[in-house]
């Protein structure tokens, strides 16, 4: 396992910063001990989320038969979606609906925290993809206590970042956010392409000897 790739993919994917608008936006109702918590459930849901993707992932998809190959170039179609929706300023994650549903959510005082900022805004399909492929190429248990790791990394990273979301969108302000999300969106665009080349050689082994 590249023991780097992971982690790149992993901010990119979550992008804390250009979640920070709708999280001002979602919490401008609530007061300073409840956005403090909503902080601390996003920040630690987002931890399990991708834990329990690196461990439990590859168990999950060979219960319903699914080999790596598929889903490797399932989840790397899904990265390059998630990157093209970056490269718009839009989170990765997110649809039109997740944010609608979430602001009417807010209009009513229900907590927001796990749905939508944690998963979809944060984590989701895209990032669960990534953490079952890139626990597929571990060897060592180390490696898998790695991918737990930067759970733990994108979890601080995200109560960080939603921590300081005012100083923050008022130093970059929304042209700013939008210019590190299509950026991060690039960066994923290039990891996806390699994801989804990588499954088709190993569905279609000629091609790499086409390649070659």
């Amino acid at each position: 396992m590249d023991i780097y790739k992971p982690l790149v993919a992993l901010l990119a994917i979550v992008n804390p910063i250009g979640v920070v608008p709708f999280f001002i936006h979602f919490t401008s109702h609530l007061t300073r001990e409840q956005r403090k918590r909503t902080i601390v459930v996003s920040s630690f849901t987002a931890f399990v989320v991708i834990s329990l993707s690196a461990l439990l992932g590859l168990k999950i998809i060979g219960f319903f038969g699914i080999t790596l190959a598929s889903f490797q170039v399932g989840g790397g179609t899904l990265l390059l979606i998630s990157s093209l929706q970056m490269l718009n300023a839009q989170p990765a994650e997110a649809r039109k609906d997740d944010l609608s549903e979430a602001a009417n959510k807010a209009d009513s005082g229900a907590s927001i925290a796990v749905v939508p900022l944690a998963i979809p805004l944060l984590t989701g399909p895209a990032t669960i993809s990534t953490m079952v492929i890139y626990a597929d190429r571990t060897r060592h248990w180390w490696e898998l206590a790695v991918l737990v790791g930067y759970g733990v990394v994108v979890g601080l990273v995200t109560y960080l970042v939603f921590s300081a979301s005012g100083r923050i969108a008022r130093a970059l302000g929304q042209t700013g956010i939008n210019i590190m999300t299509r950026l991060m969106g690039l960066i994923l665009a290039a990891l996806a392409v390699e994801l989804l080349a990588d499954g088709l050689i190993k569905l279609f082994p000629v091609l790499a000897s086409h390649i070659g």
